[in-house]
């Protein structure tokens, strides 16, 4: 890899003698590693593929090598994601800071492996908002959140700005910031040919920006994670310094094992974790964490964080409310395992299911915010006819009673994530809850000849090339 030869100064100023480590890591290949996901899996899920785990994640396992992840239906199903090992790191942070729950802001969170970590990790109860303000990673976002099968979420499509505006409404507020890519520079050559000092500079002066726009929304006393995937001081040491020292916001730690490899921050003044390839088994990654003044954060399961942005941002009397709850329970609510558990809000022409104690607070965000999807999309009534949503599928929330089930073999499970046709001549009529290996993967309508194929288009399979092999990396049979 032939790397700038200021980036090469600049790291060397920094690593001294650990520049021939650190050259080599980056000239090797990059590390394998998913996520299972916690809704789906648990700790004791078979793995068919050699693992060991990621040592700061319950949930992470590096893979001995690279596997045609695309062409595993279980992939598609939301059993696990393939996320790298550094970033991984904010589930421990977040372990040590909570133990009651919380209103969480995932700021520039696409494409969601962030947020998956943050979900794994957040105290029970606990409500995500994932944020994306470009329209097309937004709907990336969407999809992994939806695959996820959670539903104590919501997916927004907005600019940082729009944030500042909900004073006093997050308990710790996560910005994995835009940055200048370093820490990638192994797995992206796009990176290392678009890197340079300029960039660096204006990659930091727009962290700067973002900080300083979603710092009215974090409440007294609450958390700020801000990270980047880059090693330079200018986008992570002096970009933190700057915010604290404007905010008097204070830096906090947490225990950490030595044999993790986790380097610390360049500048004492700024404590932080600093992950290098030559130390750590991962990617490039920083994280610093900060506490806004105003008192130690302390919650009881009595109160409901996040329920002071309807006090504090009242809705303007001629906004006229894009979305209501339903008085009486939906057609759609038999679908659900336990519909008391949830209040039903009709939006945009679909019925989606809030969590009951966060359901108040989602719907007015709902109101200030561009939602792309929150809690669980259950579906829609068309023509008097009840649709349900693909979210729905994909979701434990789903009463294992209501659809009849139909188990596919591996072929027909990539022509249905493929959007192809598909003939299930023994399946009944109607709408059936297609399974792979006893894992949804989603619905179809049967119609005798053949069956209507209800997968999202956006989210096809577009590759033509199987593997020769099926893929397996974990085992649901039973």
């Amino acid at each position: 890899m032939r790397l700038p030869l200021e980036f090469i100064g600049s790291m060397e100023t920094y690593l001294g003698d650990e520049m021939g480590s650190f050259l080599a890591a980056l000239d090797s290949e990059p590390v394998v590693s998913i996520r299972l996901n916690p809704v789906k899996t648990n700790p004791d899920t078979k793995l068919l593929v050699p693992t060991e785990p990621v040592p700061w994640s319950r949930w992470g396992y590096y893979l001995g090598e690279r596997i045609p992840f695309t062409f595993d239906p279980l992939l598609h199903a939301g059993m696990y994601y393939v996320q790298e090992a550094s970033s991984m790191f904010v589930e421990h942070v977040v372990r040590e800071l909570l133990t009651e729950p919380v209103v969480c802001l995932d700021l520039c969170a696409a494409p969601g492996g962030k947020s998956l970590a943050l979900l794994s990790a957040l105290p029970s109860g606990s409500l995500l908002v994932a944020n994306e303000v470009v329209r097309q990673r937004a709907n990336v976002l969407a999809e992994t959140i939806t695959k996820q099968g959670h539903p104590y979420v919501m997916v927004t499509n907005n600019s940082t700005a729009d944030f500042g505006r909900l004073s006093h409404t997050f308990d710790l507020v996560l910005v994995d910031a835009p940055c200048s890519g370093e820490g990638m520079f192994r797995k992206d050559e796009v990176a290392v040919a678009e890197w340079s000092q300029d960039n660096v500079r204006r990659c930091a002066e727009r962290q700067k920006n973002i900080l300083n726009d979603v710092w009215p929304a974090l409440k007294p006393g609450g958390f700020l994670l801000y990270s980047t995937c880059t090693f330079n001081v200018i986008e992570n040491e002096r970009v933190v310094l700057e915010l604290a020292h404007t905010t008097g916001a204070r830096f906090l730690q947490v225990e950490t094992e030595v044999e993790w490899g986790i380097a610390p921050s360049f500048d004492e003044r700024t404590p932080g974790y600093r992950f290098f390839p030559h130390r750590a088994r991962g990617e490039g990654f920083s994280l610093f964490i900060l506490q806004k003044p105003g008192g130690e954060q302390q919650f009881t399961k009595e109160q409901q964080p996040g329920r002071e942005v309807l006090e504090r941002n009242p809705r303007k009397k001629d906004n006229k409310r894009q979305s209501c709850f339903l008085k009486e329970q939906s057609a759609l609510s038999p679908f659900l395992r336990d519909p008391d558990a949830f209040r039903f809000l009709q939006w945009g022409g679909r019925v989606f299911a809030l969590p009951i104690e966060h359901a108040e607070t989602m719907a007015d965000l709902g109101e200030r915010l561009k939602v792309v999807t929150m809690g669980l999309d259950v579906g829609e009534e068309k023509r008097g006819d009840v649709v349900p949503s693909h979210a729905l599928a994909l979701s434990r929330e789903l009463n294992p009673g209501v659809f009849p089930r139909f188990s596919v073999t591996y072929l027909q499970a990539i022509a249905y994530l493929r959007k192809e046709a598909i003939v299930l001549s023994s399946a009944p009529r109607g709408i059936l809850l297609l399974k792979y290996e006893g894992e949804p993967i989603g619905f179809a309508k049967n119609v005798g000849n053949r069956a209507n194929n209800l997968y999202p288009a956006a989210w096809r399979i577009r590759s033509g090339y199987p593997p020769e092999d099926v893929p397996r990396v974990i085992d649901i049979r039973t």
